[in-house]
């Protein structure tokens, strides 16, 4: 009974809470971006007590002004990303989810994301300082590997993350294995898979899926590009098309991506690459 009780004042309370900052702002509402970039500890200060509540609304915001962004905007821009949620994280320091996904938010290449990997790592390192999560140092190490290319350091921040209470045993392991096989893009994969066997249905699985599938994008286009090299050498001449090839004909090798765009092939070069226009699409990295 006092449980609902207490719902029931809070509820009433967040109404208020937002009115009172909102008053305060309004001569700076002059732009969208005015609402949003106070500080963490000046909203704290305006809703005393009432922290955890605020956090959820400033989440709230943070997650419709992503899908906002992504979903609808015609030109897009994520510089609220950050800002909304250090505020969320302010007034909640052991808000998890807001590190996890507003990790991903920030990491993920444009137009998916803000492409700002530093940034989500950087809020991944905050976030397993501020709770102790070793899943959240986990992600740090997994994000710095996957996003910033760094093994070394991502090996040092994994073995970081298996010294912590309650952490998998395997993390010992893939620390020591990302050491010996950086660069291989098998290792990629087998993060992101690890990342998409421990979640939920939701957000984070489906991200860990799209980028398997990015992986997988980039083997069909090696794999292509290797049959069009042994074509030209067997027929002295280069294919017209991806459907010339034998390999292509039997139905080995496709010829559009996991997204369903068909593999871009210049016969001129004789190069195969994934069409800029497809969602598996990504900036060419040397290591993968």
């Amino acid at each position: 009974m006092k449980a609902k009780i207490l719902l029931i004042v809070l509820a009433a309370i967040v109404p208020f809470c937002q009115r009172r900052i909102d008053a305060t702002l309004g001569e700076h509402r002059a732009t969208e971006e005015a609402l949003y970039v106070w500080s963490g500890g000046y909203v704290k200060r305006l809703s005393p007590g009432f922290e955890n509540v605020m956090a959820d609304v400033y989440w709230l915001r943070t997650v419709q002004y992503f899908g906002g962004q992504r979903a609808f905007a015609k030109e897009k821009r994520y510089d609220l990303l950050e800002p909304l949620t250090q505020i969320t994280v302010t007034l909640d320091p052991r808000f998890e989810i807001a590190y996890h996904l507003g990790a991903i938010f920030l990491a993920e290449p444009w137009p998916r994301g803000a492409d700002k990997a530093e940034k989500g790592v950087a809020l991944l390192k905050q976030g397993a300082d501020a709770t102790g999560s070793w899943r959240l140092r986990q992600l740090e190490g997994y994000f710095t590997l996957v996003f910033l290319h760094d093994a070394r350091k991502a090996s040092e921040i994994l073995l970081e993350a298996s010294k912590l209470p309650g952490a998998a045993y395997w993390l010992k392991t893939l620390a020591a294995d990302t050491l010996t096989r950086a660069g291989d893009r098998e290792l990629a994969r087998r993060i992101w898979l690890s990342m998409y066997e421990q979640s939920e249905p939701g957000t984070i699985r489906a991200n860990a899926e799209f980028n398997l599938q990015q992986l997988q994008a980039l083997d069909d286009r090696d794999a292509l590009q290797e049959a069009v090299i042994v074509f030209e050498k067997e027929t002295h001449r280069r294919p017209r098309s991806l459907r010339e090839l034998p390999r292509v004909r039997t139905g080995k090798l496709p010829v559009v991506d996991p997204a369903g765009v068909p593999y871009e092939y210049d016969e001129t070069s004789g190069l195969v690459s994934v069409a800029r226009k497809s969602t598996m699409w990504r900036r060419p990295l040397a290591h993968l």
